[in-house]
């Protein structure tokens, strides 16, 4: 069976988040019904990450086996014409029978984009839906002070959702047809023994008009992206000592830290695989 992986772009504000929900518009419900209707084959294509509802994506990556030997080129524009305009996918290629989207990654990488509202400045109409207009003025040195306190292997329990049974099932579970339509729950490996994941790269910087942060980790958490960031706006607007942060982090209580920022401002940017699960150059055709 051919095993693909596909890099696709998405819009994600008319989705409830990627993963498939009954009855509900999802990102990974919409590329099913697409390979569905180009293949005739239902399968649930397996994504790196569970973006939520709002969260958009640059380059989220999937991967699924077919039954049909169809070339990746054939693929990749027949899905384009079966998709809404708020999916795109970008390429398409044969990829290891053992590649899988998530389980396979060793790196991904998030930016978050901040509209600083200062001045009485508005944020236009159609840029609002794609970022976070901040209602204060934010200074970058203190953004980028508190944002370089979480390099480094730590316990992101403080950033966290809330309720720690939803961050286990939002990094563990998926979701597989069961006939019918209907959807079924089931763990895909061990459940994590710990909230630990390892930052390699969080800092802030500025572009068009914009505050961008960027977080590159070997794993991420349920909305912690989103609760390191409206952290790290506290400090920005001087509410918060940037110095506090190695605080908040050992007592491991999300009560302590600053609210979930918004999920328009948030992109998954790019996702890093061993080089030995990239595909062939022959794979590509």
């Amino acid at each position: 069976m051919p095993h693909f992986k596909l890099i696709l772009a998405y819009d994600g504000t008319p989705y409830r988040g990627w993963q498939i929900q009954p009855a509900l518009p999802t990102v990974q419900g919409t590329l099913s019904d697409a390979i569905h209707r180009t293949t005739g084959e239902r399968v649930l294509p397996q994504g790196s990450g569970r973006t939520d509802a709002g969260v958009h994506a640059l380059a989220q990556v999937a991967s699924f086996s077919l039954a049909a030997p169809i070339p990746a080129a054939n693929l990749h524009r027949a899905l384009n014409r079966c998709l809404p305009p708020s999916i795109r996918i970008l390429s398409a290629s044969l990829a290891p029978p053992h590649f899988h989207a998530r389980h396979s990654a060793l790196h991904k990488t998030y930016e978050y984009r901040i509209f600083p509202i200062a001045d009485e400045s508005i944020c236009p109409p159609t840029l609002a839906p794609y970022v976070y207009p901040c209602p204060w003025p934010l200074d970058i040195a203190a953004l980028n002070a508190a944002a370089q306190h979480i390099l480094g292997t730590h316990d992101f329990t403080t950033f966290a959702a809330a309720d720690p049974d939803l961050t286990h099932r939002a990094e563990n579970d998926a979701v597989i047809p069961t006939g019918g339509g209907a959807v079924a729950a089931v763990a895909e490996g061990p459940p994590y023994l710990s909230f630990a994941r390892t930052i390699t790269h969080s800092a802030f910087d500025t572009r068009d008009n914009l505050l961008i942060y960027t977080v590159t980790a070997n794993g991420f958490l349920h909305h912690m992206v989103r609760n390191l960031v409206g952290t790290f706006v506290q400090a920005g607007a001087h509410r918060l000592d940037p110095s506090s942060i190695p605080t908040l982090l050992a007592a491991r209580n999300r009560a302590l830290a600053g609210p979930t920022a918004p999920p328009t401002g948030l992109f998954l940017l790019s996702v890093t695989y061993p080089s030995n699960l990239e595909p062939r150059t022959s794979d590509l055709a």
